[in-house]
């Protein structure tokens, strides 16, 4: 229920930024893709901030906490990463 209540408070509080902002909801493609990225990146402050102030570097810090696979997704390229938890398929079999 937190959770919910807290989603609502989130959406609520993104409505006054629109309406002090003279945007209307749905917001233009443009300006949604902007506050979406602006949420994704939001999202990683707070973990990368306490890596930075344990003395990490800021790279090695966003590394520790995947922030930038979160904001950017899986990059092209890169191999991807397994989960370390085991599937049911994983398991042995009686």
């Amino acid at each position: 229920m937190k959770l919910y209540v807290l989603s609502l408070g989130a959406g609520l509080l993104v409505g006054v930024v629109y309406s002090l902002l003279q945007v209307r909801s749905p917001a233009p493609p443009l300006i949604a893709l902007v506050g979406l990225m602006g949420i994704l990146v939001g999202e990683q402050i707070v973990p990368v901030g306490k890596q930075l102030l344990q003395g990490s570097a800021f790279k090695s810090a966003c590394e520790q906490t995947h922030a930038t696979t979160h904001v950017l997704g899986q990059l092209p390229g890169k191999p991807t990463q397994r989960a370390s938890v085991k599937s049911p398929s994983d398991a042995p079999s009686a």
